[in-house]
């Protein structure tokens, strides 16, 4: 009965094995309040006191809430942290470098092999293709290489005290203090990444309470040490996000001269009328719809993504995020490498002046969330409505010269 969770990782670094930071957390309700700058020791008590009565009204027994936490003190190696996730800061192509790059294709295959009797069973019951899976448990641990030795109870406690990303964090920490009360897990058992993401595929809390599987049969869904459960819990949650059978997450395209970029969301018929070619050769899908994305903006690669692409962003709300997962996926199973070049010369947008045209964007309405500096989905849509309303090419991205252009009021 031991339920699973969503991942909290990804990529910082490479060696010796992968740094981790809040992946799985849904941002849109991680950014509801701004991190709030408190030091990591202050009111660590007081916050224990407050936090007894709402565990207690979870059905936490006062036995458990104490057994959680005997001898926990706030870590303060972790606040450092929260400012760190590669995801939002680096440039594209080298994160994705980073994810795909090194022996992660190779060890992904040799993964394969390892468990391909229940990577297709797997595949079978809940319609997730094995690769996809296997592109999560790349991008989390690199394949169980690095699972986290952190205390989650520790970990969830820090940030929840110093009310990084509001309430996330607090909720969380009463889910895991609910599967210990309710004997889903043991308490020694909880150890994970610095933001509280557990196991192989780096599930929290609440994730492993929803969607973990115990596909050994054996009573216990364990994360931690059973690659097959943990396979099995990862295609759960995707299928139950709303992963849709048969379809790809997205594919690499060309686009023909003169192409109209206000054409963003299309069926792929209307697509392949428009001239749009895969890089690859294939056809694109016979039916369904499909979006543009431009990661690096229409100077670089260009990628049409389906509705699958977002489902693997509920495991992690970043499009770069997203985009290795899937790219690492179709390399492990030997399809090709993203074919365009990268404009790894063209100025880029430091995060001031990304959360200047942040500001400037919402002055004009186009824009609704805060000014965090973050090029995420909501930014790309604004940007992409300012470039029509001024005829430029509507790829969404965001440029030193649009934002100068934005400045001069043009």
């Amino acid at each position: 009965m031991r339920l699973s969770v969503i991942a909290a990782s990804a990529l910082l670094s490479l060696a010796p094995a992968l740094a981790q930071t809040t992946g799985s957390i849904n941002v849109s309700r991680a950014h509801a309040r701004p991190p709030v700058a408190t030091p990591v020791s202050a009111g660590f008590d007081i916050f224990l006191q407050r936090l007894w009565p709402q565990a207690q009204a979870r059905g936490i027994s006062r036995a458990t809430f104490d057994l959680a936490f005997r001898g926990v003190t706030p870590d303060a190696s972790i606040v450092a942290l929260t400012s760190k996730q590669s995801e939002f800061s680096a440039p594209i192509w080298s994160y994705l470098a980073n994810a795909v790059g090194g022996q992660r294709i190779q060890r992904g295959q040799a993964v394969a092999a390892e468990n391909a009797a229940v990577l297709a069973q797997v595949e079978a019951r809940y319609g997730v293709p094995r690769e996809v899976v296997l592109g999560v448990w790349g991008m989390e641990t690199n394949f169980g290489s690095f699972k986290g030795g952190k205390d989650v109870i520790r970990s969830l406690a820090t940030l929840a005290a110093i009310r990084y990303r509001g309430d996330f964090f607090r909720d969380e920490l009463l889910t895991a203090l609910e599967l210990i009360e309710k004997g889903y897990v043991e308490r020694s058992e909880l150890r994970g990444s610095w933001a509280g993401a557990m196991g192989h595929t780096q599930f929290m809390p609440s994730s492993y309470l929803k969607y973990a599987v115990d596909w050994t049969g054996n009573g216990h869904a364990d994360i931690w040490n059973s690659s097959s459960d943990a396979i099995a819990s990862t295609a759960n949650y995707l299928r139950s996000h709303g992963w849709v059978p048969g379809l790809p997450w997205g594919m690499e395209v060309t686009l023909p001269d003169g192409f109209d970029h206000r054409l963003d969301k299309a069926s792929f018929a209307a697509f392949r009328a428009a001239g749009l070619r895969r890089t690859d050769g294939r056809p694109l899908p016979s039916s369904g719809e499909g979006r543009l994305f431009y990661p690096a903006g229409h100077t670089g690669p260009v990628m049409l993504l389906t509705a699958n692409f977002d489902v693997i962003k509920s495991y992690n709300s970043s499009d770069a995020y997203a985009l290795a997962v899937g790219h690492l996926a179709d390399r492990i199973m030997g399809r090709p490498a993203i074919q365009a070049d990268w404009p790894v010369k063209a100025a880029r947008l430091d995060m001031a002046g990304t959360k200047d045209l942040q500001r400037r964007l919402k002055a004009l309405g186009l824009y609704d969330h805060d000014a965090d500096g973050r090029v995420g989905t909501g930014t790309r849509e604004a940007v992409r409505r300012y470039q029509i309303s001024v005829g430029e090419i509507a790829d969404g991205y965001p440029t030193p010269a649009l934002l100068a252009r934005m400045r001069a009021g043009r």
